[in-house]
């Protein structure tokens, strides 16, 4: 797409009103961000990144296939580890290979929203990571987005190819320190996954609670190939909202949604909008919500396009709180004959059986109650090198989740 007709389009969508989520106004954030120099080594990094990156899961060690950590608006370390993935800043990305404007905003339209055209109208920051043909990794990229500065407007375009045959795992952690009161996230990811690829990709966000965060995601899936798309998120934030939506293309294409959210204060609007376009597609979209304060709305969306497509939906909340609210919103849309679709949400409370049968053995009743939480977000995540889904198990597991 044209550079002036990618500009062109963002400036009208920039002044629209969000449709989703609490409306934001972009002008009352800071736009310049301080510049830091490039860090050769992870080991390197100042000690607050490293500390906020292993809160998020992201150990930066040699057990990696490649690393990328952003401060602010600045690239700061980008690594390539294993022959057969490469890892880049956007920017260098688009200065070494012509074709990659072929893939710019071609999943999410530089138009689709206030936030997404924000995006377009700035100079490029984030990651593009691709695994070449037939390459398959054990260990996972990792990445830290860090926002360091208080009330800064942090605007990331990932993209992500996983060529033909290849097996490509990502874990990306998005964090801020302590100190930082205020601040926006707005991060556009474009996944492209070839024939017989397979791809899981997981992030882990720890938010301050008087940040706001707007992730826009496109994705495509072509013949065979696969998708694990895992999202955490349980430390408080000011406002989520974010929408995936991923197109399966091709035939026998498999995607899988896995969301474990923790709400204690704010606003989170978050959910999958999946498409089976093409036949033997399946896709599942699985949530685990627990509130003890603050709105969530869990949506989901599954269109099936054509005959054989299989889909399910769940999700499941515990409402622990008079302070919290979760509302959800499941959607099904067939479009064919001989469709498998269907969906499944619950929400309730702990139930008193449960609670009098730990605290028989011993447990007060917090400790029962965190028992059960830790217990309700462990979604079990098909597809995953064990060294990350016991990453994933360790976070969720944490010892402070419990009850209001």
């Amino acid at each position: 797409m044209p550079v002036s007709n990618i500009e062109e389009r963002a400036k009208k969508a920039r002044e629209k009103k969000a449709v989703y989520g609490i409306d934001l106004n972009l002008d009352s954030y800071e736009s310049e961000a301080k510049s830091y120099g490039i860090i050769d080594e992870a080991e390197d990094l100042p000690e607050d990144v490293k500390k906020a990156a292993l809160d998020v899961g992201v150990k930066l060690d040699n057990q990696t296939s490649g690393a990328y950590v952003q401060m602010d608006q600045t690239p700061v370390h980008t690594k390539s580890l294993f022959e057969g993935v490469e890892v880049l800043d956007t920017r260098t990305a688009l200065k070494r290979y012509d074709n990659l404007q072929d893939y710019m905003w071609k999943l999410v339209a530089p138009d689709a929203d206030k936030y997404v055209a924000d995006v377009a109208q700035s100079l490029p920051a984030g990651y593009f990571v691709r695994a070449k043909k037939g390459m398959k990794t054990v260990f996972p990229v990792k990445s830290c987005l860090y926002l360091g500065s208080t009330n800064l407007n942090q605007r990331v375009h990932n993209i992500i190819i996983a060529e033909e045959g290849s097996e490509l795992h990502i874990i990306t952690g998005c964090t801020t320190p302590a100190h930082v009161q205020r601040g926006l996230h707005i991060g556009v990811s474009e996944f492209f996954i070839k024939k017989g690829a397979h791809v899981s990709f997981t992030m882990i966000h720890s938010w301050g609670k008087d940040v706001d965060v707007r992730p826009r995601t496109g994705i495509i899936i072509e013949e065979g190939g696969s998708l694990s798309n895992n999202y955490i998120c349980l430390k408080p934030v000011k406002t989520l909202q974010m929408f995936p939506t991923a197109t399966l293309a091709g035939v026998g294409a498999v995607a899988s949604f896995n969301t474990v959210i923790y709400s204690s204060t704010g606003n989170i609007d978050f959910g999958s909008n999946i498409i089976l376009a093409a036949p033997e597609t399946s896709a599942e979209s699985i949530s685990r919500v627990v509130s003890v304060g603050g709105e969530v709305i869990a949506r989901g969306r599954m269109t099936g396009k054509v005959p054989g497509a299989r889909a399910h939906l769940e999700c499941v909340g515990l409402l622990l709180s008079e302070k919290g609210r979760i509302y959800s919103i499941p959607e099904l849309d067939g479009q064919s004959k001989d469709l498998d679709m269907s969906h499944e949400a619950a929400v309730g409370r702990i139930s008193e059986e449960e609670l009098e049968y730990l605290m028989a053995r011993g447990l007060t009743q917090e400790q029962a109650t965190s028992v059960i939480v830790r217990g309700f977000l462990d979604v079990e995540i098909k597809g995953l090198p064990e060294e990350l889904k016991q990453q994933i198990k360790n976070i969720t597991q944490r010892e402070d989740l419990k009850g209001a």
